[in-house]
């Protein structure tokens, strides 16, 4: 029976399938080290101590009520020639808030401001002090927030703060809202490229007519770049997810089964749109702008990074129609918010159907040579 496997026309082209996919360091680490790298970037950097630090440059003429404060409050030092006045307002309950102030001309000022190296410019207009700032910058304003309440009142204990009850409930943090999202776009990217750009890059280099002018089935082919795909994407999202777990606690507190068939189903998803993709074209240099005008706007709109409610509202119902989306969506109900069978049933529904839909239509219209 062995021997009848390994003679067996499927099982040698995906062997062989394998074999070229693990071969290609540039495959791994894409496909595997790259996803951990960034969720460990972004998780160090989101999932830190909830200490608040602000630049903010100091353009003044006249003293103010904020130099004063800086006299009994700060701590001077000199920062790169210039003087800088830090101050720190100890919270135990919503974690420290340091304000960085720098001496600066105007124009240094702005410069600063374009490229983020600080939050804030204060000038002075007679005694009192003006703000400046982008109003659509969150972090601006979350500094004129906290130092405006803070020259009202510098005494550092704030009782009102007593009754605020932080939330450490598991699925709240940044890195519990990216891990889930960084999967599908991770299972969305490998079979694109794995599947789209392989059947492209085959065609223009003739292989495609080669290998049918051979014995082999039709079918076999393609299963077996699906199949080796899909495996891929189980292991790249199983190092993940082990990384995720233990570096950041990250857990699973849905139904395991119910992620499974939801992970399946954005597999035959995105292999119906990736043979969709490649059933024409055979250049290269297409194929990788049809992957990118699939991939990029996704990637964008589908809340991997950021959620896209902060896009307009009139947008948000044709963003939760993307595939990308509704798997997205999916797995953070499953890791976060405990969801089961019931609440995946109909993403699931909608990515199988999509992915025949998409397959059936790429095998019609698919050119071997």
């Amino acid at each position: 029976m062995l021997k009848s496997l390994k003679n067996n026309q499927l099982y040698q082209l995906m062997v062989c399938r394998f074999w070229e996919t693990i071969r290609e360091p540039s495959v791994l680490f894409w496909g595997i080290i790259f996803p951990v790298l960034i969720s460990i970037g972004l998780g160090l950097a989101f999932a830190r101590n909830n200490e608040s630090t602000f630049n903010i440059l100091l353009v003044e003429k006249n003293p103010t009520e904020l130099d004063s404060l800086l006299q009994i409050y700060g701590e001077k030092s000199e920062k790169k020639g210039k003087e800088v006045w830090s101050w720190t307002v100890a919270d135990a309950t919503l974690g420290n808030t340091t304000f960085h102030f720098i001496r600066s001309e105007w124009d240094e000022a702005i410069i600063a401001l374009k490229r983020g190296e600080s939050d804030m410019i204060i000038t002075d207009s007679l005694p009192t002090i003006r703000y400046h700032f982008d109003p659509f910058n969150t972090q601006a304003q979350l500094a004129h927030l906290k130092l405006s309440a803070l020259l009202q009142s510098p005494v550092q204990e704030n009782p009102a703060q007593q009754h605020i009850a932080p939330l450490t409930l598991q699925g709240v943090r940044y890195i519990d809202f990216f891990i889930p999202g960084l999967m599908a776009f991770g299972l969305m990217s490998s079979l694109l490229w794995g599947i789209s750009y392989t059947i492209i890059e085959s065609r223009s280099q003739r292989l495609l007519r080669r290998m049918i002018a051979t014995p082999m089935k039709k079918s076999n082919f393609l299963f077996a770049i699906m199949f080796v795909r899909t495996v891929m994407n189980v292991v790249e999202a199983l190092i993940l997810f082990l990384f995720a777990w233990l570096l950041f606690d990250i857990r699973i507190q849905g139904n395991l089964g119910a992620l499974v068939v939801l992970f399946i189903a954005g597999n035959i998803a995105f292999t119906g749109v990736s043979v969709l993709v490649s059933c024409r074209t055979s250049k290269t240099e297409v194929g990788t702008g049809l992957i990118n005008v699939v991939q990029m706007p996704m990637m964008l709109l589908s809340g991997i990074f950021f959620s896209y409610h902060n896009f307009p509202e009139w947008s948000i119902g044709a963003i939760k129609l993307l595939p990308l989306t509704a798997l997205a969506d999916g797995f953070r109900a499953i890791f976060n918010e405990g969801a089961g069978w019931l609440q995946i049933i109909t993403p699931t529904a909608a990515l199988t159907l999509l992915g025949i839909i998409c397959f059936m239509v790429g095998m019609r219209l698919f050119k071997w040579q």
